[in-house]
Formats: structure tokens, sequence, C-alpha cells
């Protein structure tokens, strides 16, 4: 017989946020979106983000929010946030709001990247979403966001047809390309 070294894994989780986590989800978002953002907004804006003014934002949207269906979810690293991921019903035009959700954000923290976080935050948010009695759920990705992309379609999810483009700025001068991608939510 092999004795195995007994090596504690990381306590990781994933729930649904509390309005206290508001500060995590901020750091997390700061962090995550000057890498993203960097070569596409001016250096000045990325510095410009405040994690404190994002907590405020946050808390208001965690302690109340606007329909029972908006859900944050976090993931954690003992009881540190290390990414999030937001669910709702689909504010696109083109979708059913009782039917189609939305996976708004799925955000990792760059310097926890590859721990098993995002694709923890994925799960939870798709069984968020049929909990709450979706069955077609949405989610916006960059064009030029590969690595998401990839994530994403390796999960079972693929381009609908739809795009769209933010205007970042309101004068064209960042101008951001998004493709949706969608999965179907109902089990077989």
């Amino acid at each position: 017989m092999t004795d195995l070294p007994l090596t504690p894994g990381p306590d990781v989780s994933v729930r649904v946020a509390w309005a206290d986590d508001a500060p995590g989800v901020a750091a997390v978002q700061v962090a995550a979106w000057r890498q993203e953002y960097a070569g596409v907004l001016p250096q000045e804006v990325l510095d410009s983000f405040d994690a404190e003014q994002f907590a405020a934002a946050w808390h208001q949207a965690m302690a109340r929010p606007s329909d029972a269906r908006n859900r944050v979810l976090v993931a954690l690293e003992r009881n540190t946030v290390r990414g999030f991921a937001v669910t709702s019903p689909s504010p696109d035009p083109d979708s059913d709001p009782v039917a189609d959700g939305e996976l708004a954000e799925l955000v990792v923290d760059p310097a926890h990247r590859r721990a098993g976080h995002g694709s923890r935050l994925l799960q939870a948010g798709v069984d968020t979403l049929r909990a709450d009695k979706f069955v077609r759920a949405t989610f916006w990705v960059a064009t030029t966001d590969d690595v998401r992309r990839q994530f994403l379609t390796e999960a079972g999810w693929a381009a609908d047809g739809a795009h769209r483009e933010l205007d970042l700025h309101g004068d064209g001068s960042v101008r951001v390309r998004q493709v949706r991608l969608h999965t179907d939510l109902r089990q077989d």
C-alpha cells in the first residue's frame, strides 16, 4: 500500500453574493478591467477606475436588485473574492425576458486565473439561470477576446448570429465589437 501525502486542497466555492462582498467584487472588476481594456482605453481612464465607487454601486445592486432574478455570484478562495458572475433576464430587444436569461458578467481576477474559478462561476451561473426557469442563456463577448470565446464554446456555447458595437465614450472614439453566444438551458 502506498501512503499518499495528505495535502489539503484550496478551499474554493461559489455562492450568491452578499452586499458585504461589494468591495471584493469591485477590486476584481478594477483589476480585470485594467488588464482587459489596456490598449483600448486611455491610461488615464484606466487609472481613474475607483474601487470604492465601484463597491458602492455593487453594494446597492446586491442590496436592492431591480429584479428578483438579478443575481451576483462570487467565486471564493477561502473567504476572498476571486471572481464574479452576474445573471439576469436578457435585456436584448430580440429576447424573451421570461425565457431568455443573460450571463451579463463573468470576471476572474487576472492574478487568479486558470485555477478553476471561471469554470465554477460558469456552471453556477448556468445552474442559477435554470433555477430561475430560463430556457436559454446568452453572453456578449468582444470579437477580439478569443480566450473567453474559446472557453465558452468548449463549454457548449455557440454564436447565435447577433452582434453589436459599443461606443464606450459616446463620441465614436472607442468602439468595442461584440458577438452574442448562447446555450440551451433545458436539461434532457
